[in-house]
């Protein structure tokens, strides 16, 4: 049984079908990548997943169970599946540490002493326990990434949603993310990852997803996606020829 699976999953936003008919799982442990088009539903599928958006039809099952069920505990949920957003969403008035603790503390219940332990192990983790005491306006966009990170992951999800996680780095930057989701995995970090950063897909995914107009178009390795896929939208999209070159 995968630890998420999504059945056809429909979204709306009035007259827009965001979701058309989405079927997708992650399995534990998975480092999985989705790609596509600006538009194509990216960020709406990862907000489904955790309800920060509501799925107009179909389902989500998460460990067995129906994660759209009106008896569940949506906070409890987002514990259990985390979300690094795209634009980190610290608090700006809170330290690296300080940022951290918070949902332990306000969500686990844990002591301040609890929390302040469990804090300092993911920053020291992500090698930011040097910068615990310094606020957001004082750290560079890694570093940044690192503390929502370390926030997600003190939470002990069972998966961490990623969106798009190099939007706002340069290329050097995008290196060391990609060193860290491998590392992630290497320690059985599941992890679901939407971006549309060719050069992250190809250093952490052996295969990524390909979505367009709400629906999975294809699933396979980017070099198949770039010379032998059946859709000319799809090689294209990962580059054609050029990129085949390249692989």
């Amino acid at each position: 049984m995968a630890l998420i699976e999504i059945r056809n999953l429909h979204k709306t936003f009035g007259t827009h079908h965001a979701l058309a008919g989405i079927n997708l799982e992650v399995e534990e442990f998975d480092l999985k990548v989705v790609m596509g088009p600006s538009g194509c539903g990216k960020s709406t599928l990862l907000r489904c997943l955790n309800r920060l958006v509501e799925p107009t039809s179909g389902d989500i099952r998460f460990r067995g169970e129906s994660t759209l069920a009106a008896s569940v505990d949506v906070r409890k949920l987002r514990q259990s599946i985390g979300f690094v957003f795209q634009q980190f969403a610290l608090y700006r008035h809170l330290t690296a540490l300080e940022n951290v603790t918070l949902g332990l503390r306000k969500l686990r219940g844990l002591s301040k002493a609890e929390s302040r332990d469990k804090a300092l192990f993911e920053l020291n983790r992500l090698d930011m326990a040097p910068h615990k005491d310094k606020y957001p306006a004082q750290l560079s966009g890694g570093q940044k990434q690192r503390v929502a990170i370390a926030r997600a992951l003190a939470m002990d999800p069972a998966v961490v949603l990623f969106d798009e996680p190099t939007s706002a780095l340069d290329p050097l930057m995008v290196r060391e993310v990609a060193e860290l989701f491998n590392r992630l995995r290497r320690e059985n970090v599941t992890m679901l990852c939407v971006t549309h950063d060719l050069t992250l897909a190809r250093q952490i995914a052996d295969s990524v997803v390909f979505l367009d107009e709400g629906v999975v178009k294809a699933e396979s390795s980017i070099a198949h996606m770039v010379s032998e896929h059946a859709e000319v939208q799809v090689r294209n999209f990962f580059g054609g020829d050029d990129m085949a070159q390249s692989t």
